[in-house]
């Protein structure tokens, strides 16, 4: 009998072990949740603001301006200010950082345009196989050159294009190159044996690509003619990675056909680029996580008559109705959506907000989001509040967007 109760008391401590444990846990991935989803930091046009800011769980988390040097009435110092949060007062969480930046006035647009790009040097997308004049396969740069690789120098003279790497391969023979390329961030010496393919043909290897180009949308302008686009950056088609540019064009571009998207399948607008001096509307200077930037030469027609409007701090931005400007038929034109969920401090800045098209007619064309619209317009309570960025493949009605505030920073 003694033995039975002792076996009881012994799985009752186990059990009572495992629901202080699972608890333990559960409290602390809590804590790890909520402390995820406050922000770093946050901008404020006026450090006084800092004391209508509303962070997430405010039923749960305390917040607690700390003053360092009170100005006048207000608890919030003249230049330095960081709200203090915690777990109803209780359990500490971090610290948000607030700082004065004052964000400009701008145009959401709306437009198609075309964009052309240099790299910073020749990429190369990947190495492969060559026939040599004896019949025989050789792959002289495997384990070499890698790709991600740009090539800015042959034999110590800068190239600038393929083709002039292809005609210095050439006239070289089958004598060692010496490649100088770029490897994230860092200048090295590469040798490799070109293989004689042809009469006078001479080959590494290597698949390069120098420019690119395609449609988008262009998401704001400011007073100096400054732009915004795509709120997500362009990265090659084969490595993935962001494309180092040298610099590129802003093209009026003409919505010719739109392919609707389908659960699985992401629709696509097309257009026709004419990549002609005349068409040129500004530059492309930056291509960055969010977006491209440049400034306009041309502001395109529908634009000059336009009026300028507050682009919204992230803190600013809250779930519910708002508008995208797109251009899906010729014409730039408003469309209703909801603003779903939003994230302050999202690890990824091209999701830090979750939209769903609402609009009928924008449904019956597109399907929703399609492929070509990223850089849309997010404009709510007649500020722009962000930009499209990415679609929902499983869901195209659905899709993801940037806060306007993290396009301005990295414009700057």
């Amino acid at each position: 009998m003694n033995s039975m109760i002792r076996k009881k008391k012994k799985r009752r401590r186990r059990a009572l072990s495992f629901l202080l444990m699972f608890l333990a846990l559960s409290f602390a991935g809590g804590l790890y949740y909520v402390n995820s989803r406050l922000p770093d930091r946050l901008c404020v046009a006026s450090l006084k603001d800092a004391e209508e800011i509303e962070l997430p769980f405010s039923g749960l988390v305390k917040d607690e301006i700390v003053a360092v040097s009170a100005s006048g009435a207000s608890n919030i110092p003249e230049n330095a200010v960081k709200i203090r949060c915690s777990i109803l007062g209780i359990v500490p969480l971090k610290t948000v950082e607030v700082e004065k930046q004052v964000l400009p006035e701008v145009i959401p647009c709306g437009n198609t345009v075309g964009i052309f790009m240099h790299t910073r040097g020749i990429l190369v997308v990947g190495t492969g196989i060559v026939e040599g004049m004896d019949g025989l396969e050789y792959e002289p740069a495997l384990g070499i050159v890698q790709s991600g690789d740009y090539i800015v120098a042959l034999n110590g003279e800068k190239l600038l294009t393929k083709k002039e790497l292809v005609e210095r391969i050439c006239e070289n023979g089958t004598r060692n190159v010496e490649l100088t390329v770029n490897r994230n961030g860092e200048e090295i010496i590469l040798s490799v044996t070109p293989v004689r393919t042809g009469a006078e043909k001479y080959q590494l290897g290597i698949w390069v690509r120098d420019d690119t180009q395609g449609i988008g949308t262009l998401t704001y302008v400011d007073r100096d003619k400054n732009y915004g686009a795509l709120g997500h950056g362009i990265s090659d088609v084969d490595t993935g990675l962001l494309m180092e540019i040298q610099d590129g064009k802003l093209y009026r571009a003409q919505v010719q056909a739109v392919k609707k998207g389908e659960k699985g399948v992401p629709g696509e607008i097309s257009g026709v680029i004419r990549y002609q001096e005349d068409q040129v509307i500004g530059d492309i200077k930056t291509n960055r996580d969010t977006g491209i930037t440049g400034t306009l030469s041309s502001m395109p027609e529908n634009l000059t008559d336009t009026d300028y409007v507050e682009a919204a701090y992230r803190q600013e931005v809250e779930t519910g109705p708002a508008v995208i400007r797109c251009e899906v038929d010729g014409e730039v034109k408003e469309y209703e959506i909801e603003i779903e969920k939003v994230n302050l401090s999202h690890k990824d800045v091209n999701k830090s907000m979750t939209v769903r098209v609402t609009d009928e007619e924008l449904l019956e064309k597109t399907g929703g989001i399609v492929q070509g619209m990223s850089g849309s317009p997010i404009i709510q309570n007649g500020k722009l509040v962000g930009a499209v960025t990415h679609v929902l493949v499983n869901d195209p009605t659905k899709g993801y967007g940037i806060f306007t505030e993290n396009m301005l920073d990295a414009a700057e």
